[in-house]
């Protein structure tokens, strides 16, 4: 007599987001690996915020939906400022990562204290959660086990009544 698992919990399957996409997070955990390693702030945070710019790519590029062309040139825009149109639960997320544009610009200058410390540990943490964040919305999707069925020439349990 078997009897079924107690203790079966899900197991993550890939979703199937296209290669570009999954390119672009493998990308992203690639360079917050690398922010974790540099040696100045300035490049921490700059190469954070460049992870949290490649993790917003995936998503647009497989929520993106190109502008209609009118005809006239469109202007451009910037991820943070496309992201909350393809994915409004990252509203706040683009808004937090925007607002380190300039910062970032100005690090990867090699302006001299553009970023502190603080604020490049803080930024590789944020682009961190901001990526898993993204891969399970993107990637990872839970499959639940499928319930087994006993065949018809199998034995069924038998479950004590009471009485």
């Amino acid at each position: 007599m078997h009897e079924p698992p107690h203790d079966v919990h899900p197991v993550l399957r890939r979703a199937s987001a296209p290669p570009a996409a999954l390119d672009l997070l493998a990308q992203a955990q690639h360079g917050l690996d690398e922010a974790a390693e540099m040696t100045t702030a300035n490049e921490r945070f700059a190469t954070a915020h460049l992870a949290a710019l490649r993790t917003a790519a995936a998503v647009l590029a497989v929520r993106g939906r190109p502008e209609a062309a009118s005809g006239r040139r469109v202007r451009i825009r910037s991820a943070w400022d496309v992201l909350p149109e393809a994915a409004s639960e990252l509203t706040e997320w683009s808004a937090l990562f925007a607002s380190g544009a300039r910062r970032r610009a100005r690090a990867e200058a090699g302006i001299r204290g553009a970023a502190g410390w603080r604020d490049a540990d803080d930024l590789v943490r944020e682009a961190g959660m901001f990526l898993r964040l993204v891969e399970r919305m993107l990637v990872a999707q839970p499959a639940l086990p499928i319930p087994r069925v006993a065949s018809a020439d199998e034995p069924q349990a038998r479950v004590p009544r009471a009485g």
